[in-house]
Parts: structure tokens; C-alpha cells; sequence
């Protein structure tokens, strides 16, 4: 997936966001796009089942054992999806450490942020140093990539965990064969929302958020015009863009957009201005980020003689969605509630 560059501060982006996440809905809701029942949770515990999760809870979780002795009350979550996951199920007053996040959060969460002073003023703006990470005395260390977690970073899991500090991995970033979505689906995000959920006892919590999710999606009416779309994320010589199995496709699919290139076996991938030209999709999503604004890919693309004769350049095309919404976690359906408001506002 792409990467930030490490130094990046994370600034406003703008977006447009609705309510999936204050909504409480009914779990019977309507079904949408990738919206049937979720994969069965790879946890396991040593309590017989009932209200509330049991103790110790082992996890499958890629590729890595992981143990949770009780719910966590001191975590450090690394990267925009893992904030705003626990901030989404209220669990923000267990967050003693932010780090790496990607820009603000939504409105929706806003509130919830603010009152979490540890979101309020991120521990770092890249992936903290172990040092730093064992000093807040953390529980668990919930992280976006697997990447977050290397011995010069904030630990290996196999290290953290002698020390007594569990890690979980969001589930849609693992990259080994094995664990990796494949392609990802709205039920592999659902599917997290509920894990998390029963690693800190708040099962209740994470159902109504999938409920309210479920019923957002549900009431997206996909583009049915078989309209092309690039998912243009970073570079400038060579771009970056949504590729067959990740996240870019699974928005894509449920706003109605066919990726020009769904065919690339991966979640991101490099791909070249020749192909894209060759392509010439209907619309380009820009991924809007501090680093690598929206406004500074229409810039390139507008002034770059080759790129400017794309038919989405030059009737001025674009869809924008903001960078933490792009990955995997509780900002999806937003995504596709807002490209598909964005969608139906463009002269086709």
C-alpha cells in the first residue's frame, strides 16, 4: 500500500462525510454492496462463550499468535484506520498513545478525539521508537500495517510480547498469502470491527457500528453507466495507484466504478502515465493528502502536455477522497457515500 513519507504532519483535508458512525441502527437492516454475514472471528478463549468476551483471548492474527489477558485499558494505536476504529467504538479513553496518523479526523469523530488527549497531541507524527512506546506501559499496541512493527520501530511482535504488551494487526493489511484479504470486502472491515470488539469486551459497541454501517451501505445506489476510473494515490514520474484486491477496489466496486487497473494482483501498485493515457478512464479518484494534495495532482496532470488530452483532464473529472479514508477501516463506507454524491454531481 502506499506509503507516507515519513515526516509528513498531518494537516486538514477537506471531505465531504456522513453518519455512518453516529448512526444506530437496527441489525436487521437492509443488505448492500459486500454486506452478508461476516467471516467467523479466528479468536479463541479459555471461558466457555456468553455475554462479554472471556479471558485470556487468543487470536490468529496475520500469521502472528497473539494473546490478550484482559481487555486492554493502556493502548497505542499507530496509524489514522486504529485511532478512529477504537474512537469509533467509544473506546477512546483508552488510547494513552497516538502515533503516524494521516490527517484529522471526521466530523463524526471529532468529538470523541477532542476529549482523547492523547489524539488530541499524537505521540509522533511517524512510527514512534520501542523506547517511546514502552514508556506510556501499554497493554496492547494496535497497529494499521505490519510495517509499524519492526525491531528499530516500535518492536517486534515476538519481543513486545515477552515484555507482556500484546499486538494486533488490522486484519486487511496482512501481507502473507495466507492472511492477506483476497479481495478485500466490506465483510473483512466488518469482520475487524467485530474482533476489536471482542478483544476489549465491547461486542455490543462493535455491533451496532457494523449495523449502522451495513445500513449506510445498503443505501448507496451504484452507478450503473459502466464509468472508468483511475484511483490515482501518489508520484509524480511514476503513479501510484489502486490496484485489483485492496481498498480503492472494494470503493470502487460499491460506488459503481470499473479501476482501470483491476486486472494488477495487489492492493496498490506502480503503474505508468502510458497506461493510464492508453486507458483513458472516465473519472480519476485523487487521493487528498498533506503530503501529496489533490490539487497538486491536478496541477501535473493539467500541465503535463501527454496527461492533459486524457478526457478526464480535460472536462475536469476528479473525484476526491481523503487519504485515512482510502485504507481499510471504519471511514469505507463514508468513501463510497462521498464519491458517490461526488459521482452524480459531474456533467457526463
Amino acid at each position: 500500500m502506499p506509503r507516507r513519507p515519513l515526516s509528513a504532519v498531518p494537516a486538514a483535508v477537506p471531505t465531504i462525510l456522513v453518519t455512518a458512525l453516529s448512526v444506530v441502527a437496527l441489525a436487521g437492516c437492509g443488505q448492500g454492496p459486500d454486506a452478508g454475514a461476516a467471516p467467523a472471528s479466528s479468536a479463541s478463549s479459555d471461558g466457555a462463550a456468553g455475554a462479554g468476551t472471556s479471558y485470556p483471548l487468543s487470536l490468529d492474527n496475520c500469521d502472528t499468535r497473539t494473546t490478550v489477558d484482559a481487555a486492554p485499558q493502556r493502548v497505542v494505536t499507530i496509524k489514522s484506520s486504529t485511532t478512529e476504529m477504537l474512537l469509533a467504538l467509544g473506546l477512546g479513553d483508552r488510547i494513552v498513545g497516538s502515533a503516524f496518523l494521516d490527517g484529522p479526523v471526521p466530523d463524526s469523530l471529532a468529538d470523541a478525539a477532542a476529549e482523547a488527549p492523547a489524539v488530541a497531541t499524537p505521540l509522533s507524527d511517524q512510527v514512534p521508537g520501542s523506547e517511546a512506546v514502552l514508556g506510556l506501559e501499554p497493554d496492547l499496541v494496535y497497529a494499521g500495517w505490519e510495517s509499524n512493527l519492526p525491531a528499530d520501530g516500535a518492536g517486534d511482535r515476538a519481543t513486545l510480547a515477552k515484555l507482556g504488551v500484546a499486538t494486533y494487526v488490522s486484519p486487511a493489511a496482512c501481507k502473507s498469502p495466507e492472511s492477506m484479504p483476497d479481495p478485500l470486502t466490506f465483510d473483512d472491515v466488518f469482520a475487524e470491527i467485530d474482533e476489536v470488539g471482542e478483544i476489549f469486551d465491547a461486542s455490543d459497541a462493535a455491533d451496532d457500528l457494523v449495523a449502522a454501517q451495513r445500513d449506510t451501505l445498503a443505501s448507496v445506489t451504484r452507478d450503473d453507466r459502466g464509468l472508468t476510473a483511475l484511483w490515482y494515490s501518489s508520484g509524480d514520474d511514476i503513479p501510484y495507484v489502486g490496484a485489483g484486491i485492496g481498498a480503492p477496489q472494494m470503493i470502487m466496486d460499491a460506488v459503481g466504478l470499473d479501476n482501470v487497473a483491476a486486472d494488477v494482483h495487489d492492493t496498490w501498485t506502480s503503474f505508468s502515465w502510458e497506461q493510464a493515457i492508453e486507458a483513458d478512464p472516465d473519472v480519476i479518484v485523487l487521493v487528498d493528502a498533506t503530503w501529496n494534495s489533490a490539487e497538486q495532482k491536478i496541477e501535473r496532470l493539467e500541465s503535463n502536455p501527454a496527461t492533459a488530452r486524457m478526457t478526464a483532464v480535460r472536462e475536469g473529472r476528479y473525484l476526491t477522497v481523503p487519504f485515512p479514508a482510502s485504507e481499510a477501516g471504519v471511514r469505507n463506507v463514508d468513501a463510497v457515500v462521498d464519491l458517490s454524491d461526488q459521482l452524480a454531481g459531474l456533467d457526463l
